[in-house]
């Protein structure tokens, strides 16, 4: 199985979607990562957070921070390129829900693209109004830790509130509890190609 995560910036996936990558990656599925755009203090942060997860194939793409919308065709050609030489069977990118305006443009310009693939969008409480959780996938103590220390690799995002270990493991308790298990993440299922 192959997995694309799609992260408008450097440090979106670990965050909404580390401890899945973290257990997606020991059962043994192919994780892709690309993150569409850095700044240079992150671009160490991103490959050591990627390393941590386990990620062999993290691309950084270099668009302009909230500035998407002005290259959405570059943007949609890119996933277009990604879409044929990866293949994924999921895709993991920006719930509906997202109000940041990368975030925005990921999520639409992902679903042109990738339309006729699995896709689930991931939560980012910073960002979200509302989140429909109709997806959960179970997490465990190691794959929780590993979020946390993979986000412990942005040391320029460490006074960010919810980038601390309190937040995470307190939201992974959270959707652990709606989903009957100690831990977990939420998604919102976008399209499910059976």
């Amino acid at each position: 199985m192959k997995i694309l995560a799609l992260s408008p910036h450097t440090d979106d996936i670990e965050f909404a979607c580390g401890g899945s990558i973290n257990r997606w990656i020991t059962e043994g599925v192919d994780i892709h990562a690309v993150s569409f755009t850095t700044a240079s203090a992150q671009e160490k942060e991103f490959s050591e957070a990627s390393s941590i997860l386990g990620i062999k194939n993290a691309t950084l793409l270099d668009y302009p921070v909230r500035h998407f919308g002005e290259h959405r065709q570059q943007i949609l050609d890119e996933m277009v390129h990604l879409e044929k030489q990866v293949k994924p069977d999921l895709v993991l990118l920006p719930s509906s829900a997202d109000t940041h305006q990368d975030h925005q443009v990921i999520r639409e310009e992902g679903f042109r693209a990738f339309k006729r693939h699995s896709l689930i969008g991931y939560e980012m409480p910073q960002n979200n109004l509302v989140f429909p959780t109709n997806l959960f996938v179970y997490l465990d103590e190691f794959d929780v830790a590993r979020k946390i220390s993979a986000l412990k690799a942005y040391k320029s995002q460490k006074d960010r509130p919810y980038i601390t270990e309190e937040f995470i493991r307190g939201l992974a308790m959270v959707r652990g509890m709606q989903a009957g298990t100690k831990y977990a993440e939420a998604y919102e299922v976008i399209r499910w190609m059976l």
